[in-house]
């Protein structure tokens, strides 16, 4: 499975090798570069270098795996920050320093640090494909060790053991590691899916409580440059009620990761008080890294996040963006000379980013436990251009759409989530869980709600004509109560204590602001002039 470099175009080398197939990893050149065949013509091969080629050469050798480009999983992949590739940049760092050069002896797990592991099973027992034998504690997680085929077990340790140390062999004396190797493009398996019941709670009350997400669920949130895409991701990744949040950078600028790293580390967990970095996963690939790798970093990231998931965890992956993740298959399609599809993205973008999204869902593992995957990604339109191929494509498969809004955002308003154009499939099943779980009238409120925005919009347009005092009574109090909606309720502030707001605040802040509204409409209709209603609502609050 060697051969030779016969032709190099940027990240796109030609190569004579034999025994490779589609999708196979080889390493590039004499320093190793990881690489990913994506084209073959008889012993032609065409890869895809994931690494920067600057400096590589005709006739270095190509070297195959014999296998796919996979992730390490197991115990230590907690808290720690990964390219797209699963290299670990800390200690990456402290080997090469601070920029990366190819540096293949660097495992993704450290393989010298001790666990202890809890059998289950004991010498003797035949065990099948699967089951498991122990478990190894990684602070609040629990990482199950299952049999990868079926046999007889010969021994099983008990106690601390290391990475690179065998938990238990079989009569024949193979090894069962609390390590697995798993490839990046192969969905993981599970028993079955459920359909996605239970909400998602983000602690923003215009995604909660306008357009909720579920456990298992899909979301974007399009929107123009300064729109506050990444602050509302970073917020949602800080409070949402999720067991593990998987982030990934997707090109985006080293500065907003370095801050994010940096809050990560203060910040607590409002539900176990320890720090937020002790519950996240970075996978990071910005602007700066090679674009082929934004590519991989995707399928790094969901890789690992459906292994939680299969530990029977609600987990919560967040890329930051998909944009650029379509921009890179853009570049390596058109390295390819393949046809071009709309503005130049290839014909597959569509089908790409469903098979994506089908990784999402809640599903019953192997083990018989539940757990969930839910997927919320940004999306930067050129231009704020909605009608884009990459936003068109997520449409076409996501259950929530929060369209950020710039006139909103330049108006200061945070989460500038238009109101009007958002939507959510799931709405309609988490109301009954809120409703039972939170407050009787959540549905009623959510309703009321609805119906005076999409009201005030109407009005909106007769008072920019014949101003506010042109209006009717009835009309100012809905606009009044409407503008107490937006900056009362919609909008919060990231960085202060109204961050983060539980369902029962939610709903007990629109309650009370519905209830003013009622008592002086209610004044109106026995006479009253509109300040002398609000004057009697006024007092009936004191």
């Amino acid at each position: 499975m060697d051969g030779r470099i016969t032709g190099i175009s940027g990240p796109t080398v030609t190569a004579k090798v034999g025994g490779v197939k589609l999708c196979d990893m080889v390493l590039v050149g004499h320093a190793g570069l990881v690489g990913e065949v994506v084209r073959l013509a008889g012993e032609q091969a065409i890869v895809q270098v994931y690494e920067n080629t600057l400096g590589l050469g005709v006739g270095e050798p190509v070297v195959g795996t014999g296998g796919q480009l996979t992730v390490t999983l197991g115990p230590g992949l907690v808290s720690t920050m990964y390219d797209g590739l699963q290299r670990p940049l800390e200690r990456v760092r402290a080997a090469v320093g601070p920029f990366i050069r190819p540096c293949r002896d660097i495992p993704p797990l450290d393989t010298a640090a001790e666990w202890r592991f809890e059998p289950d099973r004991k010498a003797g027992d035949e065990v099948g494909a699967g089951e498991v034998i122990g478990r190894i504690r990684e602070g609040a997680f629990v990482h199950l060790i299952t049999a990868p085929v079926p046999g007889r077990l010969g021994e099983v340790r008990s106690g601390r053991c290391t990475l690179a140390e065998p938990v238990a062999r079989y009569a024949d004396g193979c090894g069962i590691f609390a390590l697995q190797k798993w490839p990046v493009r192969r969905p993981r398996p599970f028993r079955r899916k459920l359909p996605p019941v239970l909400p998602l709670v983000t602690g923003q009350r215009v995604i909660d409580f306008l357009f909720p997400l579920v456990r298992g669920g899909t979301a974007i949130f399009p929107g123009g440059f300064g729109t506050g895409k990444t602050i509302l991701e970073q917020t949602i990744a800080k409070f949402a009620d999720a067991d593990l949040v998987v982030y990934v950078g997707c090109g985006e600028r080293g500065n907003e990761m370095a801050e994010l790293l940096e809050e990560f580390r203060t910040l607590k967990d409002q539900r176990t008080g320890a720090s937020l970095l002790f519950r996240t996963i970075v996978v990071v690939n910005t602007s700066n890294m090679p674009v082929a790798a934004r590519e991989a970093s995707i399928y790094t990231a969901v890789t690992i996040a459906e292994y939680y998931r299969d530990l029977g965890l609600h987990v919560l992956l967040l890329a930051d963006s998909i944009s650029r993740w379509g921009e890179a298959l853009r570049e390596i399609s058109s390295s390819l000379e393949e046809m071009p599809g709309e503005e130049g993205y290839p014909t597959y973008l569509s089908s790409r980013l469903a098979a994506f999204f089908e990784r999402a869902g809640a599903v019953e593992t192997l083990n018989g436990a539940i757990g969930s995957l839910t997927m919320i990604l940004s999306v930067s339109p050129p231009g704020g251009d909605f009608s884009e191929p990459v936003t068109q494509a997520c449409l076409r498969t996501t259950g929530v759409f929060l369209m950020l809004d710039a006139a909103l955002a330049h108006s200061r308003h945070y989460p500038a989530i238009n109101w009007a154009q958002s939507y959510s499939l799931y709405a309609a099943g988490v109301t009954g869980h809120f409703t039972a779980r939170v407050a009787p009238a959540w549905g009623e409120m959510q309703q009321r709600c609805r119906e005076l925005l999409q009201r005030e919009e109407t009005l909106r347009e007769v008072a920019e004509i014949v101003g506010a005092e042109g209006l009717q009574d009835g009309d100012r109090l809905l606009m009044m109560t409407t503008e107490r909606i937006r900056n009362e309720f919609l909008c919060q502030n990231a960085y202060g204590d109204d961050a983060f707001c539980a369902p029962e605040r939610t709903a007990a802040k629109m309650g009370a602001i519905l209830a003013l509204y009622d008592r002086a409409e209610a004044g109106l209709k026995q006479g009253l002039s509109l300040d002398e209603a609000l004057v009697s609502r006024v007092a009936s609050t004191l």
